[in-house]
C-alpha cells in the first residue's frame, strides 16, 4: 500500500511541478524577450512620463503595447501583478517530488553501495546540504564580485566552476540518476532563492520608496536584474539535469560527471544565442549564431564520444552462430534471473510500481516492461543493487526476442 500511495504522489507532483514550471520558465522567457525587443518610445507623451522603452505585439487577434519605465512611473496603479508564485510553487512541488521520489527511499533511489556505502541519513543530509551550500556560495560570489566593473564575467567564471565541482562530487557520492537530479534541484533552488531573497525584496523597496515620495534607489533595479538572468542561463542546463533520468546512456557514463557538465554547457551557450537574437534583430549586437554553433557542436561531439563501442567483426560472427545453434532462453531461466535479482522488490512481499514478477503469468504479462526496463534502458535493478550482470540481461532480451509474452514460453 505505500508503494502505491507513492506512486499517486509522485505523479500528482510532477503534474503539479511540471505546470508551475512551465508557468515560471515561460514568464522568464518573455520577460527577457520583451527586455531585448524594446525599442526607445516614438510618442513624445511617453517620453515625457519616464517611458524607456516600448514594445508593439500581436497575438491572438488583438494588438499589445507594453512599456517599461526607467525608474518609476509617474503614478502606481491599484492593482500590480508580482511574478514569483510560479518560482515558489515550482520549487515547492520540485522539492516534495524529490522527497517522494528519492530522499524517502534513500536506500534504494540516493545510494550507490559501490560509490559511497553511508546511512540514509547521512546520504540525506549530504544532498539537502549541496542545496543550501551551493546557494550560500553562489550568493557570496555574486553579492563580493557582481558589482565590481567587469564583475559579470568574474561571476559566471566562478560560478561555472562551483556547478563543475558541484557535478563532479554528486557523482562521486550519489547513484548516476540521483546525482544529475541532484545538480539540477541545486541550481533551480539558487534560482527560486534569487526570486525569494533577491528580485522580489528588491522591488518591494522600489515599490514602498515610491509610494513614500521617495528617490527610488537603481541599485535594487541593477541586482534584480542580476540575478535574472542568471536564472534564465540556468534554466536549460536544469531542464537537461531533470530530464536525464529518465536516459540511463547519460549518467550511466564511466564519465558521467562530464557529460552532466557538457551538456549543461551546451544548453547555457544556445540559451545565450536566443538571448542575443532579439538585440540582433534590432542592431544592437553582432548575430548570436556562433553560441548556437557551440552548444550543438558540444552536443554533437557528445553523441560521438559516448557512443557504444562497436563489437569486433570476429566476435560478431561468433555470437551470431553460438545465437543461431543455441535454443532461445526458456521461461524458467527467466523467472530464475527475476527471483534473484527482481523479485525482492516486485514479489508478495514489496510490489514496488505495483508490479509483481514473481510467477510465469505475471512474467509474460509484463514481459514487455522487464525487456524495457531490465534490457533497453537498463534501469532495473535500481542502482543495479542486486548485482544483475550482462549475460543475464542478454538471456532476458534473448527471450522476449522469441516471444516471451507468447503462452509456453
Amino acid at each position: 500500500m505505500e508503494s502505491y500511495l507513492l506512486d499517486w504522489a509522485n505523479l500528482l507532483l510532477r503534474w503539479l511541478h511540471v505546470i508551475t514550471a512551465i508557468a515560471w520558465i515561460g514568464s522568464s522567457f518573455y520577460f527577457v524577450f520583451l527586455d531585448s525587443s524594446l525599442t526607445p518610445p516614438e510618442d513624445e507623451h511617453l517620453r515625457r512620463q519616464g517611458v524607456s522603452g516600448e514594445l508593439w505585439a500581436v497575438h491572438g487577434g488583438g494588438f499589445y503595447h507594453p512599456v517599461k519605465f526607467a525608474l518609476a512611473p509617474p503614478k502606481l496603479p491599484k492593482h500590480l501583478h508580482w511574478f514569483y508564485w510560479e518560482s515558489y510553487a515550482t520549487w515547492m512541488s520540485g522539492f516534495a517530488l524529490l522527497t517522494v521520489s528519492y530522499l524517502w527511499n534513500a536506500r534504494t533511489y540516493l545510494i550507490d553501495p559501490a560509490r559511497m556505502d553511508w546511512s540514509p541519513a547521512a546520504a540525506v543530509a549530504v544532498a539537502l546540504s549541496f542545496l543550501v551550500v551551493f546557494w550560500l556560495l553562489y550568493d557570496t560570489v555574486c553579492r563580493v564580485f557582481g558589482e565590481r566593473e567587469g564583475g559579470d564575467t568574474v561571476v559566471g567564471v566562478l560560478v561555472a566552476v562551483l556547478v563543475v565541482v558541484a557535478s563532479w562530487l554528486a557523482c562521486q557520492w550519489f547513484a548516476g540518476r540521483a546525482a544529475f537530479l541532484l545538480v539540477g534541484a541545486m541550481i533551480a533552488t539558487a534560482m527560486s532563492a534569487n526570486v525569494a531573497m533577491w528580485i522580489i525584496p528588491g522591488q518591494r523597496k522600489m515599490v514602498a520608496a515610491i509610494r513614500d515620495g521617495q528617490p527610488v534607489d537603481p541599485i535594487h533595479g541593477k541586482r534584480g536584474k542580476q540575478r535574472s538572468v542568471h536564472n534564465t542561463y540556468f534554466t536549460l542546463p536544469v531542464l537537461f539535469a531533470m530530464l536525464s533520468n529518465h536516459y540511463s546512456f547519460t549518467w550511466s557514463h564511466p564519465h558521467h560527471w562530464v557529460v552532466l557538465v557538457l551538456m549543461m554547457a551546451a544548453g547555457a551557450a544556445i540559451r545565450q544565442f536566443f538571448v542575443l537574437r532579439h538585440g540582433w534583430k534590432l542592431g544592437r549586437n553582432r548575430h548570436p549564431a556562433p553560441y548556437a554553433v557551440l552548444g550543438g557542436a558540444v552536443i554533437v561531439a557528445a553523441v560521438v564520444w559516448m557512443k557504444p563501442a562497436a563489437t569486433p567483426p570476429s566476435a560478431a560472427t561468433a555470437s551470431g552462430a553460438a545465437g543461431a545453434t543455441a535454443a532461445a532462453p526458456t521461461l524458467a531461466e527467466v523467472r530464475a534471473i527475476m527471483d534473484q535479482r527482481c523479485v525482492q522488490c516486485h514479489g508478495a512481499q514489496v510490489q514496488m510500481k505495483n508490479l509483481r514478477l514473481d510467477s510465469d503469468e505475471a512474467l509474460r504479462t509484463h514481459a514487455q516492461a522487464v525487456y524495457q526496463q531490465v534490457v533497453v534502458t537498463r534501469l532495473m535493478p535500481m542502482n543495479n543493487s542486486t548485482g544483475i550482470t550482462e549475460a543475464e540481461r542478454a538471456v532476458v532480451g534473448a527471450w522476449f526476442a522469441a516471444g516471451g509474452s507468447a503462452a509456453g514460453r
